[in-house]
């Protein structure tokens, strides 16, 4: 682990090729799971607040259990998650014409239809942040999903903290991401 500020970097994070491939996957990390995507109590404010915004973006299906149960949940672990339709793909998703699994809150954000951004869970994955004594935790969570961006990011030689560089940033900030580049370097 490197520390940085307050956060522990697991080095699998400067280590690890990895690049989404999302005509291989076709997104499958919005779908496939137990739980829903970990949210925090503003972000489930503000997608609360935009909620009629990306309304008919939603399925059916999800529009139908937003209604019975919200947009999130407690789940085994005490998390509060998005919903999740019939145990699989997180209500915010929406299947594209090439059958590929999209964020619809990601889509009305990028479209500048609102101005909340996805959870900061699902931008930063396959990295997972835990809190540990004070500190915040990054951890590289492999899962058999996203072997098809192992290869990608191997064919294309970018280390995950690279291809996660604008929701690292997002999350933790410019000074903070150089010093990862930093750390990276010292590594190599």
């Amino acid at each position: 682990m490197i520390q940085i500020g307050d956060t522990l970097i697991s080095e699998d994070i400067f280590e690890t090729c990895f690049v989404c491939d999302l005509c291989k996957c076709k997104g499958m990390c919005c779908v496939e799971g137990d739980a829903g995507a970990p949210i925090t109590q503003e972000e489930y404010e503000a997608i609360q607040e935009v909620l009629p915004e990306i309304w008919t973006d939603l399925s059916p299906e999800a529009r139908k259990l937003i209604e019975k149960q919200g947009i999130a949940y407690i789940d085994d672990d005490g998390e509060l998650v998005t919903s999740i339709i019939k145990g699989r793909e997180c209500v915010f998703t929406y299947f594209d014409a090439d059958g590929i699994c999209r964020c619809a809150i990601d889509h009305a954000f990028r479209e500048g239809r609102i101005s909340v951004q996805k959870p900061i869970s699902c931008h930063l994955y396959p990295i997972r942040l835990h809190q540990y004594n004070g500190l915040t935790a990054l951890n590289y969570d492999r899962w058999s999903v996203c072997s098809p961006a192992l290869k990608s990011g191997k064919k294309a030689g970018i280390k995950l903290y690279q291809f996660l560089k604008e929701p690292l940033i997002r999350k933790f900030g410019e000074k903070w991401y150089e010093e990862v580049c930093l750390a990276a370097e010292r590594l190599a």
